[in-house]
């Protein structure tokens, strides 16, 4: 609990006290159930209001939430919201710990139940005041219990990086403001790039000692979790800026900023791949979970790369090689099905791929199964051939990627990246980057050498005939099969893999793609966007030509 907060239980209804103020477990604001704009009636009475709020409540509550928020009256401002409990607290530590000394707020047009406000507020630390203006906004609900007009509470209501069990306080800087830059010395900011803002905070929180910068005053938000950065909202007293280099190119940013704000949940990387240096990471929303490098979901059949370089160094497929591709295939009583049920007849595992036939792939898990002696070769050939699930230090949070080990069904939903495979952008865009240069090296968004950090090393390389069909399957893919419409545009030596990943529950599939155009690599994920040519396709060909 905050300090000055203190909890008891009075007649059975739970209470939290923040600076004398009490916060109820029940709306008790005036004994009265009715909210402005509604119908004022006596807590129990039979005539409590039911259904959709109106207009005119949604304006009246939240006129009177944010008057009574911006006068500083947290308790009755929390009483109007459906969650005093953890409003109240919240509130209240605007003025007590954000360090707050005058607020006005004004609420904009509401549409339908949710209403926009824009917080002017001056800040006041140890003689220092500075003005602090931002926009939040507000959803009116109906009280489950007493039919009242109240606010949705939830932390963003205060601000909108607010998040669950986080708070904001003024005061000394934990670590000195860095300078992020790109390769080529332009200075990266939330406000140009927003994707960057969490990974702006990490690269502080991480080098923020190291850089040579040195804590300043500051407004932020304080998660309350050890190790998790916090984020700055405003600057009362400047310390000293230190300067930190990234891999990041501000041109490849932009575009993959540009490319992922089409969709409602969307990521993508780009990597180099004679390098590992990750040119840009984007992610919408944009503000919030870096999904590009921390994400798990499954590939769909971009996984297929993995699987084919597998298949290829066993001898038991050859790019200009016939394969068998069935409509469908059965694998210890699953049967795996290919797009629209088609087939091919008398064509190569180059094609197969090129079409993403899944069938070609699944006929030959027992043969991979007889070489090996277990289920296992892919789990290994992406581990020690990709440098998944390796323990990459990328310079900021990343998971790295997992295929666990499978037996019988299982096994052969993670041929086509499915079932128990789990990947973000950031690892997609690692195994293209793989295949088109023939060694796995680690992604990463800052030098080694700045804090002479280890980098993850794979126990081996692409044999080069495999890496050389892998990349030629991969140009099929881009100028006459499954990728070809997305990466049109896209100029010079090119290569692509399609991936659709169906979820369960989820009526639309799960779109991914990946590519390279010369000494670039990208990887893009859209949830719900279908097939990887329709949403995701054209993410990577954007991103890939700004390279």
């Amino acid at each position: 609990m905050r300090s000055g907060v203190k909890v008891a239980v009075v007649g059975g209804v739970f209470v939290v006290v923040a600076s004398g103020v009490g916060y109820g477990g029940y709306n008790l604001w005036n004994g009265i159930t009715g909210g402005t704009g509604g119908t004022g009636t006596k807590a129990g009475s039979e005539s409590r209001k039911t259904g959709p709020v109106s207009s005119e409540e949604v304006t009246g509550t939240a006129e009177e939430f944010l008057a009574a928020w911006a006068t500083g009256e947290a308790d009755r401002a929390a009483q109007l919201t459906n969650n005093p409990v953890d409003a109240g607290p919240a509130l209240a530590g605007f003025r007590e710990e954000a360090k707050v000394s005058a607020t006005t707020i004004t609420a904009g047009t509401a549409t339908g139940a949710t209403v926009p406000f824009t917080v002017k507020a001056t800040v006041t630390y140890q003689g220092v005041s500075k003005p602090w203006t931002y926009s939040s906004q507000l959803t009116v609900v109906r009280g489950l219990t007493t039919g009242r007009p109240l606010v949705d509470w939830k932390p963003a209501v205060l601000h909108p990086r607010l998040t669950k069990g986080a708070t904001i306080r003024t005061g000394g800087a934990k670590t000195g403001a860095i300078e992020a830059v790109d390769r080529k010395g332009r200075v990266l900011t939330a406000e140009k790039y927003p994707s960057l803002g969490p990974v702006l905070d990490q690269l502080r929180e991480r080098y923020g000692a190291t850089a040579g910068g040195k804590p300043g005053v500051e407004v932020f938000v304080d998660p309350g979790v050890e190790g998790t950065p916090a984020t700055t909202l405003l600057t009362l007293a400047k310390g000293e800026t230190g300067k930190l280099e990234t891999t990041i190119d501000a041109d490849v940013q932009a575009a993959a900023e540009k490319a992922v704000a089409r969709y409602g949940t969307a990521s993508v990387v780009a990597i180099q791949p004679s390098t590992g240096a990750v040119r840009a990471v984007a992610n919408s929303p944009a503000n919030g979970f870096n999904a590009a490098f921390q994400g798990r979901k499954m590939p769909g059949s971009t996984l297929k790369i993995v699987t084919a370089a597998l298949l290829l160094e066993k001898g038991l497929v050859k790019a200009d090689q016939v394969a068998e591709c069935p409509a469908e295939a059965m694998y210890n009583g699953r049967t795996i099905t290919n797009l629209k049920g088609f087939s091919l007849n008398g064509k190569t595992f180059a094609e197969s791929f090129s079409r993403s036939c899944n069938t070609a792939f699944i006929k030959k898990i027992d043969d991979v199964k007889e070489t090996e002696g277990d289920d296992s070769g892919l789990a290994r050939e992406a581990r020690e051939v990709f440098g998944i699930g390796l323990d990459w230090k990328t310079g900021i949070v990343s998971e790295d990627g997992s295929v666990p080990e499978a037996t019988g069904g299982a096994a052969a939903e993670q041929y086509i990246g499915q079932g128990t495979v789990t990947m973000n952008p950031l690892n997609i865009a690692s195994i293209t980057a793989t295949a088109k240069s023939g060694v796995f090296r680690q992604p990463y968004l800052v030098s080694r050498d700045v804090d002479d950090r280890e980098f993850a090393q794979a126990e081996r390389r692409l044999p080069a005939s495999v890496a050389r069909q892998l990349r030629e399957m991969m140009r099929r893919t881009a100028t006459s099969g499954t990728g070809a419409d997305a990466m049109a545009s896209v100029r010079g030596d090119k290569g692509a893999k399609t991936g659709s990943a169906e979820v369960d529950g989820q009526r639309v599939s799960d779109s991914w793609f990946t590519g390279f155009a010369e000494d670039l690599a990208a990887a893009a994920f859209v949830e719900g966007g279908g097939h990887g040519g329709d949403a995701a396709g054209p993410v990577v060909a954007q991103v890939l030509k700004a390279g």
